[in-house]
């Protein structure tokens, strides 16, 4: 799976959220300055090339609906900056983002409480 470009995750977002829609609906979406119909037709065309997007064919309009997941792409994004920035290594990233994220003793606490709830089920499995 390709990685998306800022323009095309902008319009991922939408349609993730929306589940389906027609370009003018996406533009609607977009925050000033919005761009032109053209320049988003042509990325949701690249989008389908890349194979996330299709669409269904009303007239001489099409309505877009993704076909890939929103957390599938969260996965395999993940799993790209966990490898291209930390090393592939989950503790130097959790690390990071405790310090950058200046995260306090509360938050601190229900991230090991998440992870060690994740422990119990890898143990399970």
């Amino acid at each position: 799976m390709n990685e998306l470009t800022k323009a095309e995750e902008q319009i991922m977002q939408i349609l993730w959220e929306k589940e389906k829609a027609f370009v003018k609906d996406i533009i609607d979406e977009i925050p000033k300055p919005k761009p032109a119909y053209n320049t988003v037709s042509t990325i949701i065309r690249t989008l389908e090339r890349k194979k996330f997007v299709n669409h269904k064919s009303y007239g001489g309009s099409h309505q877009y609906y993704p076909t890939v997941e929103k957390s599938e792409y969260t996965k395999l994004f993940m799993k790209r900056v966990i490898n291209n920035y930390f090393d592939n290594s989950l503790q130097q990233m959790v690390s990071f983002f405790s310090k950058e994220n200046d995260m306090n003793i509360n938050e601190l606490d229900e991230a090991i409480k998440l992870m060690q709830e994740i422990k119990k089920q890898k143990k399970h499995e």
